[in-house]
């Protein structure tokens, strides 16, 4: 969108920046909660943003070509919430009034899927910040799939990510992580507006946030634009939309404008208060505050037509940049018909014809740790999804993440081997928390699918992603390998106990832990068919490969849990297992078999998926007849009591590890078939 001239702005669009304040403290007041103060501020920003600098098009929230925005202050919801009402993107006067209740457009939170216009379910702050990083890194992965030689901004795949954020999101580790990986990779195209109002719930946030960070942004590689306020407080516009341009003018590194705002301004009483932050301003003083702005303090949610008529000439604005864009979207497609084929199946997030023949099969006869069957299983997809890629935070050895012969992710001026800005391997550092956010931003962008490792254990370093993504829905791979006792000599502060059922705690999760190399392969299958938030689960120890002419098929995965090899006649027993204690479950079957016991033996790499079958289905492989069930699991046995019922039990890690080899480890922990033996019959007895 060409920004008008400065001499462009005029007194209407003063008003309705004026309209905008007096609809967030309306809203809050009327709700009786919310977050007015920051709203209140960022109304002239949000304004200048929308309306002269933010490529968009009101009437196709997923327009391709549009920029990206990001609230990372969700809690200042308002703030974006009055912008899709001046664009026209559906929220309406009626929806501000029902702010924060059931149902309403107008969540406490902007929500992903709930709301035209959000682009990201924000609130955990420093989220949104990281999720622009991953958008910006997502948006030059694709320009590399579809117009790799054209200049960098000149391309009709380029477009801008403008992140608004506060204090809050600034304090958190996430947008730091986040933050110094953008900047060696030069983002150019991320643009962060810093709201500097120094004001949090505990009030002046010098108490505990006193650093420069400008130069903490500087010293990360990023261009910093200082915009200060004017003398009354207000938001020094001019300044602010000359940063703008600025930040819209350089594209070889990502731009921080760290703008001071005087909270709740221009409240007499409220602003710069931390009482601004998070509560309504009370009657009193509202009707004072429209005073002061020189509206009707008798007046609740006004909107005069002419100045709706005005901020909704956006929307012709947006279309007519939409017509410029389309043709040379059109042209493009005329110019490179494979391309555009591609991008036609990727908006579809649809699979290519014959995409499961690439999926291997692994021969039985040797052990393969399931981490290093799933590198063979990301190998084979990179050979024909070119939408795949990922990495790890600094394992990809250790965690098998890596695209042989894929080059790294880093930009053009970087002097490292094998480097490339449409690079398939991200090296995200050791910043697990921030890669979680990145690929939740990489995800929500569109077009590609994006997975990354680290150790099971550091799971709790990515669980704020993990829940975000699982909210969202978003199709997103977290691989975690070493995922019990089982990677031995590391110890305790490396061998996760009640991790998996942490994980299994997370709604809409999918967390697999497959028993072999080819439980391995069908899971990816799944993971690519249901394109949904999945964590694998990874040994690092070998594992035997099933011959599956004496076991079932491993397509069993697709059910959650299947019957493995079945007992010799009606099971009086049935054991339970996952990843790599489900050989153990088949050891622990021979000798129960050979005491006369017929057991049956249960692989169960997915719970969820196992939930959503029919009943029918469940009663087939686990029956209520057979009160006998044992689960077989490294981690602490919460969460498998709805399966073993109560006359079943759990071999299970109620405590920390130690450091030691695996086989030491199991056999003093009570994993060892004898263990499994002695239970089932004490339970039968």
């Amino acid at each position: 969108m060409t920004t008008p001239p400065l001499s462009a702005w005029l007194e209407i669009d003063d008003r309705a920046v004026t309209y905008a304040r007096a609809l967030a403290m309306d809203a809050v007041q009327k709700v009786g909660n919310g977050h007015p103060g920051t709203a209140m501020a960022l109304a002239p920003v949000a304004y200048t943003l929308f309306q002269r600098h933010l490529v968009h098009d009101p009437s196709d929230p997923q327009w391709l070509g549009r920029d990206r925005f990001i609230l990372s202050c969700g809690h200042s919801s308002l703030t974006l919430y009055t912008q899709l009402f001046f664009s026209g993107y559906g929220v309406e006067i009626s929806d501000l009034k029902e702010f924060r209740t059931w149902g309403a457009l107008t969540p406490g939170h902007p929500e992903y899927g709930h709301t035209a216009g959000v682009e990201t379910t924000t609130g955990p702050l420093g989220a949104g910040v990281a999720n622009g990083v991953g958008m910006a890194m997502a948006a030059r992965y694709e320009k590399g799939l579809l117009d790799p030689d054209a200049p960098l901004g000149e391309s009709i795949f380029d477009h801008r990510i403008w992140v608004i954020c506060s204090d809050g999101d600034l304090q958190e580790g996430v947008s730091a992580e986040a933050s110094s990986l953008a900047g060696t990779q030069e983002l150019g195209l991320l643009n962060l507006i810093y709201d500097d109002n120094r004001i949090s719930i505990e009030g002046d946030t010098h108490v505990a946030f006193t650093e420069d960070v400008s130069a903490r942004y500087r010293a990360y590689g990023w261009e910093v634009i200082e915009v200060a306020a004017k003398a009354d407080g207000n938001v020094d516009r001019e300044a602010l939309e000359k940063a703008m341009i600025c930040a819209h003018e350089q594209i070889l590194k990502p731009t921080l404008i760290r703008l001071k705002t005087v909270i709740a301004w221009p409240a007499p009483s409220a602003q710069g208060t931390s009482k601004s932050h998070g509560s309504a301003l009370g009657a009193a003083e509202i009707a004072a505050t429209k005073k002061v702005m020189g509206l009707n303090p008798d007046e609740d949610f006004a909107m005069p037509d002419d100045v709706l008529a005005h901020v909704r000439a956006v929307k012709t604005r947006g279309s007519e940049v939409r017509k410029e864009w389309d043709l040379k979207f059109s042209e493009w497609q005329s110019a490179y018909p494979e391309r555009a084929a591609l991008l036609a199946r990727l908006r579809q997030r649809a699979l290519p014809l014959g995409w499961e023949s690439a999926i291997p099969e692994f021969a039985p006869g040797k052990e393969v740790s399931t981490r290093k069957a799933s590198g063979d299983v990301i190998q084979k997809i990179s050979e024909i999804l070119p939408e795949f890629w990922g990495g790890s935070a600094d394992l990809a050895e250790s965690n098998n993440t890596t695209i042989e012969g894929g080059n790294s992710f880093l930009p053009a001026s970087s002097s490292m081997k094998n480097a490339s800005p449409y690079g398939r391997i991200v090296h995200f550092g050791i910043r697990e928390h921030a890669m979680g956010s990145i690929l939740n931003g990489i995800t929500l962008h569109g077009l590609t699918r994006t997975f990354a490792g680290t150790f099971l254990v550091f799971s709790d370093y990515m669980r704020p992603s993990a829940r975000l993504a699982s909210l969202m829905k978003l199709g997103v791979t977290f691989v975690w390998s070493h995922d019990s006792i089982g990677l031995g000599e590391d110890g305790p502060t490396h061998q996760p106990v009640e991790h998996i059922a942490a994980l299994r705690a997370i709604p809409g999760l999918a967390v697999i832990r497959p028993a072999d190399a080819n439980e391995v392969a069908q899971s990816w299958k799944e993971i690519l068919r249901r394109d949904e938030p999945c964590a694998l689960l990874l040994s690092r120890q070998n594992l035997p490969v099933f011959d599956r002419s004496d076991f079932s098929s491993a397509a069993g995965v697709a059910q959650g849990a299947y019957i493995l090899k079945e007992a010799s006649k009606n099971p009086q027993a049935i054991l339970i297992a996952t990843g790599s204690e489900v050989s153990l479950a088949v050891a622990a079957q021979s000798a129960l078999e050979a005491e006369g016991i017929p057991t049956r033996v249960v692989s169960a790499p997915c719970l969820e998926w196992f939930a959503v079958q029919s009943a029918e289905y469940r009663e087939s492989v686990i029956p209520s007849a057979v009160p006998t069930r044992i689960s077989i699991e490294a981690g602490i046995a919460m969460g498998w009591r709805e399966l073993v019922g109560d006359h079943g039990a759990s071999i299970s890690l109620e405590h920390f590890g130690a450091s030691a080899s695996a086989s030491v480890l199991f056999k003093e922990f009570g994993f060892t078939p004898e263990a499994v033996l002695s239970l089932v019959k004490t339970r039968l007895a």
